[in-house]
């Protein structure tokens, strides 16, 4: 056995302690459930009868799958979340730049009091600021509805009303995360730039914002995943919004299916968007390689 060898085995056996904890978690919270739920979307419930006969679990293959893609409701909320994604990712991490690069110039005062002021709204929890937003949305007590004579609740409102809902509670948190890649920059790169006539705004469009393309590159990541798993706002507001259908995102969807009992269509439900999620994921990551490459 080689020297080396021999150091990243001793290496190992330090970390492991440390390390194992983790994995122990990992495997029994994440990776067992997920790979229940693969096994279990490939089965299908069938009922003799009228369905009043004993009920056998059978292997049903991709048929479980096919029936998903069929699933006009289930698509159509793949639309919808796609559709908030759209417009409130790139809305809330533009102003959440903005905030960062503020509270990091050098001109800047009161920093902590800021940064502590953005974070608030990530600290409450979702189900609260969904339901402060959902009384200021509710056309009989909000008084915005009342003054201005508009409604947050129709159809055509309610994918702007959640993403409101999302940028007020998620961008003070992309802010910080923004602002602490910001303070990992060496500030001889920015004395540096200083004296060659680079500063203000232009310091950072030029220097800070490239700097931090992977953070800004991780919170998109964050954002995206994020706002696949959209639930909590869109059922708090059904109290506000008759009219918000329960299959409104591909989360409410599959607890659907679950609450009907329709385990195995409710795992490839999960599946897919799961699916979903790690392609978009992958081509985020893809693309932004690229782009550096370039």
């Amino acid at each position: 056995m080689t020297i080396r060898r021999r150091g990243r085995l001793r290496d190992l056996r330090r970390a492991a302690p440390f390390v194992l904890p983790f994995l122990v978690l990992f495997v029994v919270v994440y990776l067992i459930p997920a790979g229940y739920s693969v096994v279990q979307s490939f089965f299908a419930v069938k009922r003799s009868g009228l369905g009043l006969g004993g009920a056998e679990t059978v292997f049903a293959g991709f048929d479980t799958y096919l029936r998903v893609f069929q699933d006009a409701a289930f698509i159509g909320s793949l639309g919808r979340v796609a559709f908030i994604g759209l417009i409130q990712v790139p809305v809330m991490l533009l102003i959440a730049l903005v905030l960062a690069l503020l509270i990091d110039s050098s001109v800047s005062t009161g920093r902590r009091f800021f940064r502590v002021a953005y974070f608030i709204p990530y600290g409450l929890p979702g189900v609260i600021a969904a339901l402060v937003w959902s009384f200021l949305y509710a056309p009989s007590l909000s008084p915005i509805t009342r003054i201005f004579d508009i409604s947050f609740v129709t159809d055509g409102a309610l994918p702007f009303s959640i993403a409101n809902i999302l940028t007020w509670a998620w961008t003070g948190y992309n802010t910080i995360l923004i602002f602490s890649a910001l303070q990992a920059i060496p500030e001889e790169t920015m004395e540096a730039a200083v004296l060659d006539g680079c500063s203000g705004w232009k310091a950072a469009l030029l220097i800070k914002i490239p700097l931090i393309r992977p953070a800004l590159l991780l919170t998109l990541v964050f954002s995206i995943i994020g706002t696949a798993q959209l639930y909590n706002e869109p059922v708090t507001m059904k109290s506000v919004a008759p009219n918000l259908p329960s299959t409104y995102t591909p989360i409410m969807a599959a607890l659907r299916s679950l609450s009907s009992n329709d385990f195995n269509y409710a795992a490839a439900q999960s599946v897919v968007l799961g699916a979903v999620i790690c392609v978009l994921s992958v081509l985020v990551f893809r693309a932004s390689a690229k782009r550096v490459d370039a």
